[in-house]
């Protein structure tokens, strides 16, 4: 199979994402409850970023979302985060790293706008645990979803973080760039005649 392109995620690219996710929830069982509108599930919680990945024929075979977060008040030195989410690759498409490519392009993304990453997969997914683990996420904690189980019962979530390839430096910059402009722009008005 010849290795498929990573672009960014257009509206019209949702009917081949859903018929991607559905595959890999007939064989994974992710996500582990399907969605009553799989679109709406692809579009929220709504992505500031998400890619595709297509496959030589311009099938969709890989799909990945990042979101920024708030920043929390009580966290003032965990900095600016995003959440990679709704990331799956079809089953016809596995074994060729394309999880760690889609990884690798919203830790691209993430780098150059200094945010840190974060996620959380269910605990009893071995595949996804190895692949994160592998690609250098870390293991910061584990809890229980807000959501249960096909059958009501609890799920438990591992939670992940991955250090910025971005130095200190270059991040503090970018921070301090864009508050400087949101601090320049706070004072001017514009008026529409």
């Amino acid at each position: 199979m010849n290795t498929p392109r990573i672009r960014r995620r257009r509206a019209t690219d949702l009917d081949g994402c859903v018929a991607a996710l559905a595959d890999v929830h007939r064989v994974d069982r992710y996500p582990l409850n399907w969605p009553a509108d799989p679109h709406r599930w692809l579009r929220e919680p709504r992505p500031t970023r998400a890619w595709v990945a297509v496959d030589p024929a311009g099938t969709i075979v890989g799909h990945v979302a990042v979101r920024r977060l708030p920043e929390a008040a009580d966290e003032p030195l965990a900095g600016p985060t995003a959440e990679v989410s709704r990331l799956f690759v079809a089953p016809a498409a596995r074994g060729s790293a394309l999880g760690s490519a889609l990884l690798g392009r919203a830790r691209h993304w993430a780098d150059a706008r200094g945010l840190r990453l974060v996620l959380e997969v269910v605990a009893d997914s071995p595949a996804a645990v190895a692949l994160y683990e592998r690609t250098g996420w870390r293991c910061t904690g584990t809890g229980t979803a807000s959501w249960t189980a096909p059958d009501g019962s609890p799920v438990s979530l591992r939670r992940y973080t991955v250090r910025s390839e971005a130095t200190p430096a270059i991040a503090a910059r970018r921070r301090a760039s864009r508050a400087a402009a949101s601090r320049s722009s706070a004072g001017s008005t514009t008026s529409t005649s």
